[in-house]
This record gives structure tokens, sequence and C-alpha cells, in this order.
């Protein structure tokens, strides 16, 4: 049926997804029964919707999107961003010279790719070395993905500068805040339950960094992106904490 509504609808690429997107079967939850999981194992028969993460590029573009870093500039040379210091230099007599500016923020498409020595955080997130073709990637769940998603200089910059978004546009009330956060990054209004224990997550933080400002300050320094100096340390430390935490749900990279 499929095939024949392509042709119908004249080899109209966006209109066939749109048809696809758009359908009930596609739109269902993936989450499935005992019995229709015996009944139907493998999915042949759409008993349930696809369950997929974000390819691998689109983890960190879609963080920088959210900030609002993102820079949709099309084509020119690869860019060179944030990477470990040391990395080539354990693996080759090459030196990695990182960019500054926009080119920090282009999209992870134009990131330069070293064949031998990929980008890490692509390859903890299945990107295929590119020594050979792949046709379909592997996807995994490991704890490295989350230790990326939580320590990655682009991460944490990314949450940083989506907290004095928040900070800025969310409101006044923390509660107000946090709905805000949770709504742009997730797409969907939080419970009263999630408002509650992110509340609870903000207020230990916030209480944390106000009795170590230095280690405050630090954590918002992360990244070549300048600091709001008008916004109170402590606090963007603390919104940087709440965003960087929702950033790494899965529900925020994974699509159910």
């Amino acid at each position: 049926w499929l095939a024949t509504e392509f042709i119908r609808l004249g080899w109209d690429m966006k209109a066939f997804q749109k048809t696809i997107v758009m359908s009930a079967t596609y739109q269902q939850s993936s989450k499935t029964t005992k019995d229709m999981g015996q009944r139907d194992p493998e999915n042949r028969l759409f008993s349930h919707g696809p369950r997929f993460r974000l390819p691998a590029p689109m983890v960190r573009d879609q963080a920088l999107a959210l900030a609002g870093l993102l820079v949709n500039q099309i084509g020119g040379p690869s860019v060179m961003p944030y990477q470990p210091d040391g990395l080539w230099a354990d693996l080759s007599a090459a030196t990695y010279k990182q960019d500054h500016g926009d080119k920090l923020y282009r999209r992870s498409l134009y990131t330069f790719w070293k064949r031998t020595i990929p980008p890490p955080t692509m390859a903890n997130f299945d990107a295929s070395n590119r020594e050979s073709c792949v046709v379909r990637q592997n996807l995994t769940n490991t704890p490295l993905q989350a230790l990326d998603l939580m320590n990655d200089v682009a991460f944490l910059e990314a949450a940083r500068v989506l907290a004095q978004r928040v900070m800025e546009e969310g409101g006044s009330k923390p509660e107000e805040r946090i709905a805000y956060a949770f709504r742009r990054i997730t797409g969907r209004a939080p419970s009263k339950a999630e408002i509650q224990l992110l509340l609870s997550s903000f207020n230990f933080q916030l209480d944390a960094f106000q009795s170590k400002p230095d280690a405050a300050l630090k954590y918002v320094s992360q990244g070549e992106y300048p600091r709001d100096p008008k916004l109170n340390v402590n606090q963007l430390a603390a919104y940087t904490t709440l965003t960087s935490f929702i950033l790494n749900l899965d529900e925020t990279s994974t699509k159910e």
C-alpha cells in the first residue's frame, strides 16, 4: 500500500513521510504487552510503535539547538569542536587544533573526522568508524553515553546556556522555570510528581553550590560561550545541573 501511495503522491518524499508519521500505526507507543510480545515478537504486524535513539551526530546537535547555539550555516570546510586534550597525540603524530567562535557550534555533520580516530562522543553513540560501509548502525545503551552527556564540555556548555534562557524566559518561580525547561527539552509538560522531583534536586544543588561558590563558578565557566554576568552564579549553576539532568533523560534522546 505504501508503494502505491508513494506513486499516487507523485513521488513526493515530503508528502510520503508526512503520511507515515501522521498515521495511527506510526504514532503508537513502543510499549507492548506480554501477550502481544509473544504473538508479534518482531513487530511484523506493527502491533506497537518504533523505538529508536537519535543518530550519533544528532545527539549533540539537539543539545546545541535547544540552547540556541546551533549554527545552521550550510556547507563549508570541516570544523574542529571541543575534544579531549591529547587524544590525537596518543594515537598519531598529528595535533588537534580546536576551532573557536561559531565553528564550535556547527552541525556535527561538519566535524572533522580522522578515520582511525573518530570524534569520541559520536563513537560512544555508535557512529560507524568509516573504515567500512555500514548500512544500519547498531544502537547500544552504555554508561559511557551518560558520562558523555553529563561531562563533555559541549553538553555542559549547552546546558549552561539553556539554563540562562530558563532564568531569563521561564518565569520568576523555580516551579515555572522547571516546567519551562522540561517542556522545551522533552516537548511535553511535566507532571506534578516530576516537578516536585526536579524541584527537590534543584534545591539540593542550590544549597551545595551556595556552600561552595568557587565550584559553582567553575561549573558555569565550561565552554567559550560567554556567561551572563547579571545572573546569580549559584542559581545559574543549580539550573545548569537541572537542564543537564533533563538533557540526559532517555526520553530526550529516544523516541518511545
